[in-house]
């Protein structure tokens, strides 16, 4: 079994019906624990101030792969989980199937937040020359970035003050503990390479 910091790695997927990200939620503390950007009209980059209030976009990564992600719950108690490449790859095109670009809310409150919509996203992938934003270098390849364009005064407002620094994705998983095949596979690939 895979560990990290001595506590178990399950990883999430979307194999299955109704299994996918519906929303993106800004929030104060990002679990993958990268803030978002916020651009102005000259398109300098800048942390939670705004130096032009014309354009209104807020850009950053919404999943980063292979990399372990804190939880807790009743039945598995402490533990880590991470999305693959191939999973956020999967999520992605999921998104923007099934019209997910507009919804976004505050803190995971479950309340749509009229004015936003997504109309950038790229997944990282180096061999294809796909590289992670300014200020985002050292994010593993396959990891997921947008920007929204924000139509929404208040919503502006949280975003210049620091109330929100983050995006942090909404769906429904399937939560697994890679298999120790997987693991054997795996170990013979680098022995073989």
């Amino acid at each position: 079994m895979e560990t990290y910091k001595g506590l178990p790695i399950y990883e999430f997927t979307i194999d299955g019906e109704g299994l996918a990200v519906d929303a993106v939620a800004l929030v104060d503390k990002p679990a993958i624990k990268k803030d978002f950007q916020a651009f102005s009209e000259d398109a300098q980059l800048f942390n939670f101030s705004v130096q032009d209030e014309e354009r209104h976009i807020i850009s950053g990564a919404l999943m980063l792969a292979e990399t372990p992600i804190f939880r807790t719950d009743s039945k598995r108690g402490d533990f880590y989980c991470k999305f693959s490449k191939d999973t956020i790859e999967q999520i992605a095109v999921k998104f923007f199937e099934n019209g997910s670009q507009k919804n976004v809310n505050f803190m995971h409150d479950g309340k749509l937040i009229d004015g936003f919509v997504m109309f950038e996203s790229f997944i990282t992938d180096l061999d294809r020359g796909i590289l992670p934003m300014k200020g985002f270098e050292d994010v593993p390849n396959g990891s997921w970035f947008g920007s929204f364009k924000v139509n929404n005064e208040e919503a502006w407002q949280l975003i210049k003050d620091g109330s929100v620094k983050g995006f942090s994705v909404e769906g429904l998983f399937n939560l697994t503990l890679p298999s120790q095949d997987s693991f054997w596979d795996e170990l013979e690939d680098i022995l073989n390479s």
